[in-house]
């Protein structure tokens, strides 16, 4: 069952790269230059990888459980938005985020 679990944690790993790479990606002129873009490519490609991992961890864990979970890689964007991009962070946002990370726990606890 482990192994449904680290593909789960894989699935949102890289989405998580993947959403941060088409931000980066996001700073061009045009859409076609975006599109093009190194960061883009390979956080499309991410996202692939991603949806394939989501894929095998939901072999064994019911959707119930792995959709939810997926929602910490909201909590992770926020603070590398943060961090990286100087995105707004301010106490509303860390109570959103609270409740998510603690929605996540209580549906992982059932």
């Amino acid at each position: 069952m482990w192994l449904f679990y680290a593909a789960l944690a894989g699935a949102i790993v890289t989405g998580i790269g993947g959403q941060i790479l088409l931000k980066a990606g996001a700073d061009s002129e045009t859409i076609l230059q975006q599109l093009l873009r190194p960061q883009t490519i390979i956080g499309l490609v991410l996202y692939g990888m991603a949806a394939f991992l989501y894929i095998l961890a939901l072999r064994k864990i019911p959707v119930s459980v792995a959709f939810p979970s997926v929602s910490l890689s909201y909590a992770i964007v926020a603070v590398l938005g943060y961090f990286l991009f100087n995105e707004p962070f301010g106490l509303l946002k860390i109570a959103g985020l609270v409740l998510i990370v603690a929605g996540v726990w209580l549906i992982n606890q059932g």
